[in-house]
């Protein structure tokens, strides 16, 4: 009888190991990872409901500390305001063409940095540091050197612009919301500051893309390179079927990445025009009601609006490409 029992309390004790060494092991996972979710949901989950209750309640600045957020008037007042608004949609229209143009401009520059350091050279490591500058740089300094720069009376750019290439007066690149420039007899209106602040977006921001970008490329196989360029492919054809495809993955999560930031940017502008001039932006706009119009719901309504389109780019991010990647 005994003999006959002992099998099934072997089983019965592998189980009950089994079982306690999961328990064991889901413990202790829950305690490494209980670290970074209590972080997370202190620094990110916290704030972003704290905000979405704000964006649904008529409250100014000095009311804050008394803000009842259970039996408070909940209204959708604020988003009612904000749709309603021509001048929205404009800072809405505004935004994009900065973040899109801003983005685009940053890898633009930062591949032709890439393709250009890719190949050894003497000087290349100064080279490298040169063009990181604009990345590392603070960016109150940088924006202030743009805007001497940049100024109608002392800068350079107008002196060299009237100087040497026949304008008949200064520019006001940072303060001008609109300029002409004459082309072939027709007059093209320029929007000259959002010109600017998008052409220093570029500027400051491509090192990032130029870095990673230039990562992909001497990750790169050089076999193929070399073979097509053995069976007589030029060096366009080879740049379009040869080294673009390998970076689109890179360019994508760059694209991705630096259409967030540049959407939430706010320094760079509001050091170069403050928002004025044509170039006021949700991040702006959203100071601009905080402090002007100690409106907290407008502004909070104006912030979830940024973070429901910045969740779409995201969701739409992972859809196209996350299923490529999974893809064998």
């Amino acid at each position: 009888m005994a003999t006959t029992l002992e099998p099934e309390v072997k089983a019965v004790g592998t189980r009950r190991a089994r079982d306690t060494r999961a328990r064991r092991d889901s413990r202790a996972g829950v305690a490494l990872v209980s670290p970074t979710v209590i972080v997370v949901g202190v620094m990110v989950v916290l704030p972003v409901l704290w905000a979405l209750l704000l964006s649904f309640q008529r409250i100014r600045l000095l009311q804050i500390r008394r803000l009842d957020l259970i039996g408070g008037e909940y209204t959708l007042r604020n988003y009612d305001l904000l749709l309603s608004s021509s001048d929205f949609f404009v800072t809405v229209r505004t935004t994009l063409y900065y973040s899109v143009f801003g983005t685009l401009g940053a890898i633009l520059l930062g591949l032709a940095a890439a393709l250009l350091v890719r190949r050894s050279f003497r000087g290349r490591a100064l080279v490298r540091g040169a063009f990181l500058l604009p990345y590392v740089a603070p960016v109150v300094a940088i924006a202030f050197i743009w805007q001497v720069l940049l100024s109608p009376q002392l800068g350079f750019v107008n002196a060299v612009g009237t100087g040497i290439l026949g304008w008949d007066e200064p520019i006001p690149f940072l303060s001008q919301e609109k300029g002409n420039i004459t082309l072939f007899g027709l007059s093209v209106g320029v929007p000259t500051a959002l010109l600017m602040v998008i052409l220093f977006e570029a500027w400051k921001s491509f090192p990032f893309a130029f870095l990673f970008i230039l990562a992909r490329l001497q990750a790169a196989p050089a076999d193929l390179e070399e073979a097509a360029r053995v069976d007589g492919a030029t060096p366009t054809q080879v740049f379009r079927y040869i080294i673009l495809p390998q970076l689109m993955g890179v360019i994508a999560l760059i694209a991705v990445l630096r259409f967030i930031w540049t959407f939430n940017a706010f320094d760079e502008i509001y050091l170069l025009t403050g928002g004025g001039a044509g170039t006021e932006v949700l991040a702006t706009q959203v100071y601009s009601f905080l402090t002007a119009r100690n409106d907290v719901g407008a502004s909070a309504a104006v912030a979830m609006f940024m973070a429901a389109v910045l969740a779409v780019v995201l969701a739409f991010y992972l859809k196209v490409f996350g299923d490529r990647e999974r893809q064998p």
